[in-house]
């Protein structure tokens, strides 16, 4: 049977915490920021936790499962 290979997409866009939950970061940050407010620009800045719903998922594309 082949190797399972990550998705390089999925690779790039979620890191691994050492308790084992999934990093993102938030969408709508790359541009068109003069509209929005400094506290939700501030907000966009740190990382999120995937949803749990995703989680299943997202460790397919990783190749944890």
């Amino acid at each position: 049977m082949p190797k399972m290979k990550t998705n390089p997409g999925a690779k790039k866009r979620f890191t691994l915490t050492g308790s084992g939950k999934i990093k993102r970061k938030h969408a709508f940050k790359s541009h068109i920021l003069t509209k929005k407010a400094k506290k939700r620009k501030r907000n966009l800045t740190y990382f999120g936790e995937v949803h749990k719903a995703d989680v299943k998922n997202i460790k397919l594309l990783l190749s944890m499962k």
